[in-house]
């Protein structure tokens, strides 16, 4: 095994512990400052849009599929300068305009604005701040993968947990537009100069090699050799079935998941259940979510990633049947229980599984991809719920329908094992005579 070139750039400062672990702190931040653009914390400000200019939920739902549509098509071109420009110079510039975004929505005052900012605040928070954390991590860590990224899934269940009720006391305390620039200070202040000064693209950069080991440690693991040399291109992984198969079980937690968070109110309390009880199952996902990520990551290093992916899906389904039958508050307390559950999952599987399967040196490019899907996913995924609420009157027959997806998902997860690159064969050489 080559030595790898000397460094390129040098530590901040040279902290005690392997840098690395600093860098799953920097991506727990990244993660909770992309809440301001996701489903959990936007949905706090449609009530405002709606009572002061006199549109319709329809018409706001619409604006906000539509912005999310458009930033999930530009994920790709994200991911590739991930690539190219390395973490630090793209999570700098994400935050600085992430931050302008959430000053632009706090002068919303038309549909075409509102539209704009919605596209904005879904590409750079809900997409592309999470796509750079969610590919820094990776490249510091191989075998102890599973367990940095269940530390860094701590910041979205942090976020979840914390911006919908912060949002809904600013909102109320001083107005939705101070709730938007009090988040562009925030962005500025904390998230800009921390990726500025700490972020470091790879351990080899400066030095380092993956997990903290020796070149000696790496010698004796296999694993790390083979991730170097086995770096798939995004061109080359899109040829392969696994990446079409895992594409898919990318989008459908994403869309049934967001179809569901985006009417819980109206699901649940179709069955009785009021809204602050609601609320308060909405925030237990997330408190659930904590603890079981760090198991989650235990998993994900320990058992094949395709089959950890398939038995979430599975949980999936009875989640659907639970909430197809909730009638008390005390299914709906274990309905959250069970989403918690899947969500820290999630947060992993999908951290673990691209670099598994393809390498460390593209990740970017192929994560653009792949939460091109999962942003399309979200987009779409509230529309059934919502169609058949105006046409059945309710959710039974599209929860029924739903059970198929996370079905098919397993299914396609199952029949993913890792694909083979295969290997350019050295030339021949002919011994001189």
């Amino acid at each position: 095994m080559q030595r790898h070139k000397a460094a390129k750039s040098t530590l901040p400062f040279q902290p005690p512990f392997f840098y690395g672990w600093l860098m799953v702190a920097v991506g727990a931040l990244g993660v909770f400052f992309s809440g301001p653009g996701q489903t959990y914390s936007v949905s706090v400000f449609i009530n405002s849009y709606i009572e002061e200019f006199g549109w319709s939920r329809s018409f706001v739902s619409s604006l906000y599929s539509m912005g999310t549509l458009f930033a999930g098509l530009i994920l790709p071109i994200i991911g590739r300068n991930v690539d190219k420009l390395g973490h630090r110079r793209m999570s700098s510039l994400i935050t600085l305009l992430f931050g302008t975004a959430c000053f632009f929505m706090s002068f919303v005052g038309s549909p075409v604005m509102l539209f704009m900012g919605f596209f904005l605040i879904r590409l750079l928070g809900q997409g592309s701040m999470s796509l750079s954390s969610v590919t820094l991590v990776p490249q510091w860590f191989v075998s102890k993968r599973g367990r940095a990224l269940s530390l860094m899934a701590l910041g979205g269940a942090i976020s979840s947990a914390v911006l919908p009720p912060l949002n809904t006391w600013i909102i109320q305390t001083y107005g939705w537009r101070i709730g938007w620039q009090v988040w562009g200070v925030l962005l500025w202040a904390v998230m800009l100069p921390i990726a500025l000064l700490l972020i470091r693209n790879r351990p080899e950069e400066v030095g380092l090699l993956p997990d903290g080991l020796s070149q000696v440690q790496v010698s004796n693991h296999a694993l790390h050799d083979e991730q170097d040399q086995d770096s798939w291109t995004a061109k080359e992984a899109i040829r392969t079935r696994a990446f079409w198969l895992l594409l898919l079980c990318t989008a459908i937690p994403s869309a049934v998941g967001t179809g569901m968070i985006f009417h819980q109110v109206s699901i649940l309390g179709e069955a009785g259940i009021s809204a602050q009880t609601t609320a308060f199952v909405m925030s237990l996902m997330a408190l659930v979510q904590l603890p079981v990520s760090l198991i989650a990551g235990y998993i994900a290093d320990k058992v094949k990633i395709r089959y950890v992916i398939a038995c979430n899906f599975a949980v999936q389904i009875i989640i659907l049947l639970v909430l197809l039958n909730t009638r008390s508050v005390h299914m709906a307390i274990f309905y959250g229980v069970l989403r918690g559950i899947t969500g820290a999952f999630e947060a992993i599987q999908s951290g673990v599984l691209w670099p598994s399967y393809f390498g460390r040196k593209h990740l970017g490019s192929i994560r653009g991809v792949a939460m091109t899907a999962s942003v399309l996913g979200s987009a779409f995924g509230p529309l059934p719920f919502g169609f058949a609420f105006d046409f059945f009157g309710g959710y039974k027959e599209v929860l029924l329908l739903a059970m198929i997806f996370p079905a098919i998902g397993a299914v396609a997860a199952l029949l993913s094992p890792p694909p083979v690159k295969k290997q350019t064969e050295a030339p021949e050489v002919v011994p001189a005579n």
